[in-house]
């Protein structure tokens, strides 16, 4: 058996679909606790198609995972690079390679390894922007950034949805309407952070790709073609019409000055609550019925709305599903 067995970059998947998928994961070959093997096997009973291993300023782990990927979980090379004054995701790396964390804000060389990373074919996204310890704090611009992870379940045992979640989707928020308006915006995602057992999975990304791929479902990801859920348990699907045009999440739709009709449909959430964010806020909240499954619908115009998004709360506020906007012009 050769020393590095590397995953292959395809898995067999369902062709075009939804793929759930967890982008920050840590081993053993950082400060995990598990092993590739017990990642693997969590990553399938958590229901996910795919997983990134992003260990930390090290891309030991990347020739341990061949073994482990199948026809059924693709696994994406990655390292979550850990600077003193922010922590970022490389998704999407090739084999081996091992992106520089050795600066500051101050020194600015971070747009240099955003670019090598990007040169790679691979995808930059600011982690946990709020963690509370020394470094966890994201203190770069976003700008170069393909993305933002504003859900982190590094405490999802026993905090599902915490105040530094809250906030870094609070900071995403207002900058979204501006980033709309001015030309690219950048998608959010959520991640476990897995260290320990029973993390992974709580929450993680589910992706529109062509097929199941790391170019593919990176792709997705950069497009913003994804949403953000508790667990496999939650369902969530937006879609948004006018005339005879229809959207989903992370598309745009041409309006032709017509009335918007937005269309969420949501399982798995009981008694919680819809909410429709748009570039004035929240704007209107459905609740959900006690068995967590229902449709509901809000109309607007793109004079009034630029985007909609939504968000599902469960009963204690804590965040369920968090969708990426579908695009009003």
């Amino acid at each position: 058996m050769p020393e590095f067995e590397y995953p292959p970059v395809r898995a067999a998947g369902r062709g075009r679909a939804w793929y759930r998928g967890d982008c920050h994961v840590h081993s053993v070959h950082s400060d995990g606790e598990l092993t590739p093997e017990q990642l693997e096997a969590g990553a399938r009973s958590a229901g996910l198609d795919f997983i990134a291993t992003t260990d930390h300023n090290t891309a030991d782990a990347h020739g341990a995972w061949g073994a482990y990927a199948d026809d059924d979980l693709l696994v994406i090379l990655g390292e979550e690079v850990t600077t003193p004054t922010g922590h970022w995701l490389a998704l999407g790396i090739r084999p081996g390679q091992l992106v520089d964390w050795r600066y500051r804000v101050r020194d600015r060389l971070v747009a240099g390894q955003l670019d090598q990373v990007h040169r790679a074919g691979g995808i930059c996204v600011a982690a946990h922007p709020h963690a509370p310890y020394p470094s966890g704090d994201f203190m770069y611009s976003y700008q170069g950034f393909d993305a933002v992870e504003v859900w982190n379940g590094l405490w999802a045992s026993d905090r599902p949805w915490n105040a530094d979640n809250e906030a870094a989707l609070a900071e995403w928020g207002r900058g979204l309407a501006a980033d709309v308006e001015g030309g690219p915006w950048r998608p959010a995602t959520g991640s476990s952070d897995t260290h320990l057992e029973d993390q992974i999975g709580v929450p993680h990304t589910v992706v529109l790709a062509d097929e199941l791929s790391t170019p593919a479902i990176l792709a997705g990801i950069r497009a913003g073609r994804s949403w953000i859920a508790e667990s496999a348990a939650v369902e969530l699907s937006l879609e948004v019409s006018a005339g005879g045009g229809v959207a989903g999440i992370g598309e745009r739709l041409d309006t032709g000055g017509e009335p918007v009709v937005v269309r969420v449909e949501v399982r798995g959430v009981p008694s919680g609550t819809v909410g429709f964010h748009t570039d004035r806020g929240k704007v209107h909240r459905v609740t959900l019925p006690e068995s967590g499954a229902g449709t509901v619908e809000w109309h607007t115009g793109a004079q009034e709305s630029a985007f909609v998004r939504v968000e599902v709360r469960r009963t204690d506020g804590h965040a369920a599903a968090l969708s990426n906007p579908v695009i009003l012009v």
